[in-house]
């Protein structure tokens, strides 16, 4: 038997501002779940992202302290073209979250951009540019 990834899970200080940031991205979370601490949604072929408050994540393990200096965690969100990174980059950095990397025409072949989640986490924007896929 081999474990199968199933859940990514992201500690947050703030879960309506967690939540407000990524329902932006397209996430779907059930209506009121603001306050909850712990909170799902499912994400294509299956898998699921969890968010969970300091709060919970204490309650379970008292000596947990939130990791320093960021970087820990990586997102990245598929766009359906290089125009969308684009939109959702300036929506979001419009939104007050902080932009990390501006849109650009990345050697690999896509368009690639970074914002901050409200916990520093780091969130990639992409598209395949024209010709590279």
């Amino acid at each position: 038997m081999t474990p199968q990834l199933d859940v990514i899970g992201i500690v947050v200080t703030d879960m309506a501002a967690s939540l407000t940031f990524y329902r932006q991205l397209g996430l779907v979370f059930p209506a009121g779940s603001e306050s909850e601490g712990h909170v799902e949604a499912a994400l294509p072929g299956g898998l699921r992202v969890a968010f969970d408050t300091e709060a919970v994540i204490r309650s379970f393990h008292q000596g947990w302290q939130p990791p320093t200096g960021g970087g820990r965690l990586g997102l990245a969100f598929r766009c359906a073209d290089p125009a969308e990174v684009d939109t959702v980059y300036a929506a979001l950095t419009e939104a007050g979250y902080h932009g990390e990397l501006k849109p650009w025409d990345a050697f690999w072949g896509q368009r690639y951009a970074t914002v901050h989640d409200p916990d520093g986490n780091g969130v990639d924007l992409y598209a395949a540019l024209p010709g590279a896929e």
